[in-house]
């Protein structure tokens, strides 16, 4: 399947059906972190609902209309970052991510995004790409704001998260903003 190479020891590859053990393993070992963010964590309790995850994510690349790659480093699943929602008339998507607690801090995030950028707008020809994030969870809003995106707005409670609701910033570049960054 498809496997791209960032540098040295870190490549991103498409998440594929053997990889539900290590990427259940990864996900368990970082609950406590993911938690406050990513509402699906509690629902994820064996290995079958990762993947149940691999294989919506596989559908989504068969039919065009996204992905979910793994980030690997060294061997080891990392994180995941997944592109959501192609839509084909307006050429625009949605990237969500999120990366093992141990390895925050050191750019892999905003590299892998960046390699997932260029693939949707250099490769694909998308016009839009959006990340929407909690306003209070300030390591996952510094990567669209290291990356040149805008804030746009605000959603009011747009995501329920257990019995609360919380709010989603919307962060957006577009084609011509990208390929201007990365002259």
């Amino acid at each position: 399947m498809w496997r791209h190479p960032l540098e040295e020891g870190l490549w991103l590859q498409i998440l594929e059906r053997h990889h539900a053990g290590p990427l259940f393993a990864l996900t368990d070992r970082n609950r406590e972190h993911l938690r406050p963010w990513l509402p699906w964590v509690d629902n994820v309790r064996e290995v079958r609902d990762s993947l149940a995850f691999i294989e919506e994510g596989l559908e989504r690349f068969a039919q065009g209309v996204g992905y979910e790659l793994g980030i690997w480093l060294e061997g080891n699943l990392i994180g995941v970052i997944g592109v959501h929602r192609i839509h084909r008339v307006n050429l625009s998507a949605l990237i969500g991510y999120w990366l093992d607690a141990g390895h925050q801090g050191r750019g892999i995030m905003t590299r892998v995004t960046a390699a997932v950028l260029d693939d949707l707008f250099l490769a694909r020809g998308l016009h839009r790409v959006e990340i929407r994030v909690a306003p209070e969870n300030h390591r996952s809003r510094a990567i669209p704001e290291r990356l040149g995106f805008r804030m746009e707005g605000i959603l009011r409670e747009a995501a329920r998260h257990g019995d609360r609701w919380i709010d989603l910033m919307i962060y957006a570049i577009l084609d011509r903003e990208w390929k201007a960054l990365r002259r």
